[in-house]
């Protein structure tokens, strides 16, 4: 096993475990928002004079326009400026009362002031075209039975109003904003039943409508090629728009891989092969297409299971851009680095098979096209050909864009609804954190890496984002005596990306870090360059010139990553993806040089840059899935409703309790000695995406779970007030929770995203009587959007334990002898 630790004792997977109890804590006021010192007179009079001129201007808009392009209910666009701070109070733009609704649609920092203001963008049907002025009437004339001016918290939040264009709805960098006249490709983000409307503009307008769509709950996403002119009758002449942002049309694969000398042992490794069924999970590579010819590949990728996204396209992976790229990841995914194997005389025993679908093109890019369409199609093909098969996806291809903030993409979120799969085909997706742009000198290790944010797709929630480390440091070749490894050995891959400058609500990225090799840097001047001693060995698509060649970066990462994934999908039948995911993270440290960059006693902001900088570390196999007598791990696969409607409220609704079958007399024995508790929380969130301020009724996530462990002085009734008091808290965007002395991280740092990894560290007595964990529920837009009617859906998750004390006294056997299991010991 990794490391030498000699792992041969089964993980403790528990059913029927966990107590399900209502969990109904009253609604948050949302926190306190202060508001601007006003005039109230004076501000009153600005915006009722800003209002007049632009629904002024809105009906000259409508009078001038196209019937032949006009289509939706009939109304304009109103933009708002409002301050940062008051952004808790963007969703009192909204009206829904009737059948004509005031919708939020956009949300973008105010071009005016953007460190200050955001822009917020509402459709206004004509039947309400009043309603602002006279909210900002009541404003100046009324009060309520407090003594305080009539809808003042809006009123007092707003800045300035006026009539929103096309450039109100683009969500992305307002610097990205095409030019006059020139034509670009679009991702039109669609209100609902907003898509006829937009076709038949379209077809008015001559503009080019590609035929794929990407569906969300309350939004379709096209890809049009337009001018800003064009998209502007759209806008002024329907309701269909949402939002707008530039197609990102071409993912950059970044390969500067030189082939290795050439070798020969490849026959020799393939008769030592032994090869899975048919039946055994696989790694799916979405990549450039695999060498299915190659002697390493062919045992494990039948030809059916060689497959195009575009069904016209060869599936060999022959094309000189991309390097052989799928074929190199295939290498990995299935041997890992093949020096080891090569240099052994031993059997190989493979636990998982290789399918490839091929998703890009031989020449030039992709047309185009909608990438989470493109890659929902290419995961459709593998399924269809092998329904009964497990699988990992593997995705290392990535696009820049204007996702340093780490908000979602249409690409990233069709990777959640991917992986979410409507609550009952959940998979398993593995994605490449994406490589910094070129080499930089050595000086700038680290600097250049924090500064670099992580690639789209891979700020997807529920997909395990890999960035890379590595253990490389051994030069051998003669042609580079008296170069030195850029990296030091355990430390970050001098390309990877990380999400150090995301803001802090969005997922810890990447998830965790597997190898992804060096660069050697030269003394004469400090620079950096590739050497291929640094590098990982992996199979070659070009024959005729080699069977060996190298790999590195995130890439080589992310294969690694989709091999371990396979492993243990293999080990155990029937894992949840949401418990494969977990297993990963729940095995990853952190090595010596990452903890090095932390102080004596470090702060919270010194472990939110290794979080965001390494993830939770580099992954171990054999503690994924083999326990040890003295590090025992438990794993608990359960499902919770976190909401319920109660007449036309919807409440939360289940919380969990998990008794721990710990063994207390063992450890009040051990007193104080020092123990160790991980937990672990692993689910899958439904996306909801569109750039509308990441409110509470326009969340991203369909809901959120959290852990508590029951201290050692609380009883059950004490237990569950402070979780109360915690989501109560949280709702009201704090942390806080009570700061329970041991975790490593704490709730402030852990709970983001859809994945919570945390270590308690403290005596065997104490941890003795915290045996109760329980899963709760936080809020999402199943609960704030009853029209959607989600709010009754059911929830997995996996919930992973380890219990590990520093002497060998024998925790296993109490666990399973009080379960009632009997002890499973790995012979082989």
């Amino acid at each position: 096993m990794p490391n030498g630790e000699q792992r041969a004792l089964k993980h403790i997977y528990i059913t029927g475990n966990g107590r399900r109890e209502q969990f109904t804590w009253p609604r948050g006021g949302g926190g306190e928002v202060v508001l601007p010192a006003r005039n109230r007179a004076q501000h009153a009079a600005h915006l009722e004079q800003a209002l007049t001129s632009a629904i002024t201007a809105a009906a000259e808009q409508a009078a001038e326009r196209n019937p032949e392009i006009a289509g939706g209910n009939a109304g304009f666009y109103l933009e708002f400026d409002i301050g940062k701070e008051q952004r808790p109070l963007l969703d009192k733009l909204e009206d829904k009362r009737g059948q004509d609704h005031i919708e939020l649609v956009a949300v973008r920092p105010a071009e005016s002031d953007p460190e200050n203001l955001l822009s917020a963008t509402v459709f206004v049907p004509e039947a309400k075209r009043e309603l602002y002025l006279k909210k900002v009437e009541d404003y100046r004339t009324q009060e309520t039975p407090t003594g305080k001016p009539k809808n003042q918290p809006l009123v007092a939040s707003l800045e300035d109003v006026r009539l929103a264009h096309a450039r109100s709805l683009f969500t992305d960098d307002i610097q990205m904003f095409p030019a006059a006249g020139q034509h670009a490709w679009w991702e039109v983000w669609l209100r609902t039943g907003g898509r006829p409307i937009l076709e038949h503009a379209a077809d008015i307008l001559d503009i080019v409508l590609r035929e794929h769509v990407v569906r969300f709950p309350e939004r379709e996403v096209v890809l049009v090629l337009a001018t800003p002119s064009q998209i502007g009758m759209i806008v002024s002449n329907t309701d269909a728009i949402a939002e707008l942002r530039l197609a990102r049309d071409t993912p950059s694969v970044y390969l500067a891989m030189d082939p290795t000398e050439q070798r020969d042992w490849s026959d020799e490794l393939a008769e030592r092969l032994e090869v899975p069924d048919a039946g055994a999970p696989a790694v799916c590579i979405l990549d450039s297409g695999s060498t299915r010819p190659h002697p390493l590949i062919e045992p494990v990728l039948n030809a059916e299971d060689q497959q195009s996204w575009n069904g016209v396209w060869p599936v060999e992976d022959t094309s000189p851009m991309w390097r052989g790229h799928g074929t190199k990841m295939s290498g990995l995914a299935l041997y890992g680095d093949l020096t080891d194997p090569l240099a052994s005389t031993d059997p190989l025993s493979l636990s998982h098979v290789l399918e490839s679908v091929k998703i890009l093109p031989d020449q030039g890019a992709n047309d185009p096209d909608l990438y989470g369409y493109i890659t929902a199609e290419a995961m459709s093909r593998a399924e269809i050909q092998a329904p009964e098969r497990s699988r990992a996806f593997c995705l290392a291809v990535t696009s820049a864009g204007d996702h340093w903030r780490g908000r979602p993409s249409s690409w990233s979120a069709a990777l959640d609804e991917l992986a979410y799969g409507d609550g009952d085909t959940q998979r398993i997706v593995v994605v490449s954190a994406g490589n910094v742009n070129a080499l930089y000198p050595a000086a700038e290790y680290l600097d250049q890496n924090d500064a670099a944010p992580i690639e789209n797709p891979a700020q997807a929630w529920n997909a395990l984002t890999v960035g890379a480390v590595t253990e490389k440091c051994t030069i051998t070749d003669a042609t580079f005596a008296g170069w030195s490894p850029m990296a030091p050995a355990g430390d970050l891959s001098p390309l990877s990306r990380t999400s150090l400058t995301w803001k802090n609500e969005w997922p810890i990225k990447p998830d965790i870090v597997f190898e992804g090799g060096n660069y050697g840097v030269n003394p004469a001047n400090g620079n950096s360059d590739h050497l291929d001693d640094l590098t990982l060995l992996t199979t070659n698509n070009r024959l005729q010139v080699g069977y060996f060649n190298v790999i590195a970066d995130t890439s080589a990462a992310t294969a690694l990553a989709s091999r371990m994934a396979a492993q243990i999908l293999a080990d155990r039948a029937g894992h949840w993806p949401e418990t494969v995911r977990g297993l990963i993270v729940h095995s990853a440290d952190w090595t010596p040089a990452m903890r090095g960059h932390l102080p004596v006693n470090p702060k919270q902001t010194h472990k939110r840059v290794l979080l965001r900088r390494y993830g939770y570390g580099v992954p171990n196999l054999g503690k994924a899935i083999r326990s040890q007598a003295n590090d025992v791990t438990l794993v608990i696969e359960s499902m919770m409703q976190p909401f319920f409607i109660d007449g036309s409220t919807i409440k939360t609704c289940d919380m969990i309790f998990h008794d721990l079958p710990w063994p207390t007399e063992t450890l009040e024995g051990l007193g104080e000695e020092q123990v160790e508790l991980r937990v672990t929380l692993s689910y899958f969130i439904e996306p909801n995406p569109g750039e509308r301020g990441w409110t509470k009724r326009h969340r991203y996530a369909s809901h959120g779970l959290r852990f508590a462990v029951k201290r050692p002085e609380e009883d059950v009734d004490t237990f569950r007030g402070r979780i109360n008091a915690a989501a109560r808290e949280e709702e009201d965007g704090a942390y806080g929770g009570g700061q329970d002395d041991g975790w490593v991280l704490g709730p402030r740092l852990r709970d983001r995203g859809s994945l919570h990894s945390d270590i308690w560290e403290g005596t065997a007595a104490d941890l003795a009587n915290r045996h109760g964990i329980a899963v709760y529920p936080t809020g999402g837009w199943w609960r704030e959007k009853k029209r959607l009617e989600r709010y009754d859906r059911e929830v997995r998750y996996a919930l992973i334990l380890t219990l590990r004390a520093q002497t060998t006294v024998d925790l296993y056997t109490e666990i399973a002898n009080a379960i009632g299991i009997d002890v499973e010991v790995e012979t082989a």
